[in-house]
Formats: structure tokens, sequence, C-alpha cells
């Protein structure tokens, strides 16, 4: 299994980004062959914020342990309903819209977190 996980500082820089490069109308939208993520009428878009690079979750999990200095207690389950084996954000459309470029790798990011949650809520 794999997740796109994206540290939060990258989700704001594209959110920020988004600020300053607000939708325009799409000129080649087509009633006939409808792009969902663009409008010919309203100035819309849809567009992905992630890192576009998934992470095994035991990797994930390694990178937190070594950061914690502990190992996890691991309860590993069956697939739930609705759960998928892997995620990933499709950022292309958002890397030309809004020149994103999420920067921050999955072990810095876990690094920030583990001490703000310690600053927050004391060691762990």
């Amino acid at each position: 299994m794999s997740r796109d996980f994206t540290y939060i500082d990258d989700i704001v820089t594209g959110v920020v980004a988004a600020l300053d490069r607000p939708a325009r109308v799409d000129p080649d939208w087509q009633a006939t062959a409808p792009n969902p993520a663009t409008s010919g009428v309203a100035p819309w878009r849809i567009l992905n914020l992630g890192a576009g690079q998934p992470v095994p979750l035991m990797r994930y999990i390694e990178v937190l342990e070594a950061r914690l200095g502990r190992k996890a207690q691991l309860n590993l389950m069956p697939m739930q309903d609705g759960d998928v084996t892997d995620t990933e954000a499709d950022v292309s459309d958002t890397r030309k819209a809004l020149d994103y470029a999420p920067a921050t790798p999955v072990e810095e990011g876990i690094g920030h977190f583990v001490d703000w949650y310690r600053s927050f809520y004391g060691e762990a």
C-alpha cells in the first residue's frame, strides 16, 4: 500500500498560488466533449494539490519510528470497504497553472510534524 503524503506547507503554497492566479473561462471548452475540470462559461477549474509521489505505507511508518525513537505496535488489518491500495495525486495541470512544485520530502515533513507535536503536546 502507498499514499501520496503531502506536507501542509506544500498545500498552503499551492492554495496561495491559486489566489494569485484565478481561473479563467476555458476558450477550448466544448459542450459536446466537456472537460469536468474547467468551464466554458464560468471561471473555475479543478486542480489537485499533492506531492505526486506515493510513499509505501511501511516506509512512512519506518520514518516515523526513526524520528520518534520507538517501534510502532502494528495492528495490520484487512482492507476496509472503500479503501484503495495506492493513491497518487496527478499534479501535472497544477504545476502548469500555478507553477506548483511540492518540495518537502516525507522524511522532512514527518520530522517537522514530530517536532511540532512534541512542542505542542509534550514528549511522545
